[in-house]
């Protein structure tokens, strides 16, 4: 990990191998804008990757960059393994074209902005204002959008208690944990907040005796909630806690704590136990557009753009594998479609399988969710299709059948009035299939594509 004393004399040495090889009279900044004219169209251009690669976001953002790379360069980027403690690369200063880079801090701001270069940055406060290094040029997280789909992802399973888990100084977890409890409470619900004190305890050298700490008031909290509860942590590494909290505390996941996290960071999920649900984001195609903006900014086609990091669905593991249901005869109702919704179910079935009458399942199912039972059923094949989308290869027929649906009409028919679009332009909007896009540098701004694309 380096230290601030080490990234400063990195900043320093390109900073000075600016400034000694300007002419008399002439800035640094202007020194680089003259050099950058004078080198060849033909030789790649030059640029630094200050993103982590310890964490699926920085991972993904680097996937999509070095796509953009191979399609559209080659590019020689700059790039070291570590954490958010990422350096600009010594005696570089003069070969190097453009910046994209993770922001942490205002020093860090002001480190980056005095090599006057091309950049393109993620800051870790999307709270505030566009940072002032980049004017617009910034990869922004949509922390609102990530919050509403957790909420609705536990409203839509029968949770009426809720739950969030965040650092404290982090502005990142701040804007989840307030439109996570406004949209809980929206719908006329409660919603309990707890934050751990260090947002990068698990990265310092002494993170044991820290989490020893931070360990028992999670536990007392976690104790005092109402059960069962649906609890959102800020993202996976805070998710992974919240789960070894509750073992200690001895409660169940998901039948009495349900969680989700944020980044779907997939060996982080999966090495938890209960495995993690997580929020997946659009990293890839992130990267990409980032990468797509920088290269307009280098040739001096574009004054700016900004890239949104969107949700794209709740990948569902076991941490959040519950229905929430105090009528029993609507919780039997709904793990039955859970189970079935696949196959060619009919509400006649459903009510069967609760022997109940169909008026009394209906008025039930209104009472406790508020939706009928074939909505439930639509929902749920819905919800399979779009996972099909996101997370394979299928041709749309094939999504269609597995799903559950009779027809591809009527599948077309039912995604284009949920969502608004056809299934084709979903999975294009919402997956970094980006190997067939080539758009203008001009377009980055306001880059959608898909938004054009043909029905299944």
């Amino acid at each position: 990990m380096r230290s601030p004393e080490v990234e400063d004399e990195a900043v320093k040495s390109v900073a000075a191998a600016s400034s000694g090889n300007a002419r008399d009279g002439q800035k640094p900044s202007e020194f680089l804008e003259s050099a950058q004219a004078k080198r060849s169209p033909f030789r790649s251009p030059q640029v630094a990757l200050l993103l982590e690669t310890s964490t699926e976001y920085g991972r993904g953002l680097l996937r999509g960059v070095l796509r953009y790379s191979r399609l559209h360069g080659p590019w020689f980027l700059h790039v070291a393994p570590g954490h958010l403690d990422q350096a600009l690369p010594n005696g570089t200063a003069r070969k190097l074209d453009g910046i994209i880079a993770r922001i942490r801090s205002r020093e860090v701001e002001r480190r980056v902005q005095s090599l006057q270069l091309p950049c393109v940055v993620s800051t870790l406060g999307e709270w505030r204002s566009r940072l002032s290094l980049a004017r617009a040029n910034e990869i922004r997280t949509d922390s609102a959008s990530i919050a509403r789909m957790v909420a609705t992802h536990f409203i839509e399973a029968g949770f009426r208690r809720l739950a969030f888990c965040g650092f404290v100084g982090c502005h990142w977890s701040t804007r989840r944990e307030r439109a996570f409890a406004e949209a809980t409470r929206e719908r006329g619900f409660e919603c309990s907040a707890h934050r751990i004190t260090l947002a990068n305890w698990v990265q310092r050298p002494n993170w044991m005796k820290t989490w020893q700490h931070e360990q028992p008031p999670m536990v007392r909290w976690l104790k005092c909630l109402r059960k069962p509860v649906g609890l959102m942590a800020c993202n996976d590494a805070c998710g992974r806690e919240v789960l070894q909290a509750c073992v200690t505390a001895g409660l169940k996941v998901p039948d009495e704590v349900a969680v989700v996290g944020v980044d779907n960071d997939e060996m982080m999920c999966e090495l938890s136990s209960p495995p993690l649900s997580s929020v997946a984001l659009d990293l890839e195609r992130a990267g990409y557009e980032a990468a797509l903006l920088l290269d307009g900014l280098m040739k001096g086609e574009v004054q700016g753009g900004e890239v949104w990091v969107r949700p794209t669905h709740v990948v569902s593991r076991l941490s959040s594998d519950a229905i929430a249901q105090e009528d029993p005869v609507v919780a039997r109702a709904l793990q039955f479609i859970r189970d079935r919704a696949s196959q060619n179910l009919a509400v006649s079935e459903v009510r069967e399988e609760v022997g109940v009458s169909r008026r009394t399942l209906e008025r039930r199912f209104m009472r406790a969710i508020n939706r009928s039972v074939l909505s439930e059923i639509s929902r749920r094949r819905l919800e399979r299709a779009k996972r099909l989308l996101l997370e394979t290869d299928m041709p749309c027929y094939a999504v269609a059948a597995e799903a559950g649906f009779g027809s591809l009409n009527t599948f077309n028919r039912m995604f284009g009035r949920r969502e608004g679009m056809t299934a084709q332009t979903f999975r294009e909007l919402s997956r970094p299939a980006i190997a067939a896009l080539k758009p203008e540098p001009h377009r980055a701004k306001n880059l959608r594509p898909g938004a054009d694309a043909p029905s299944c």
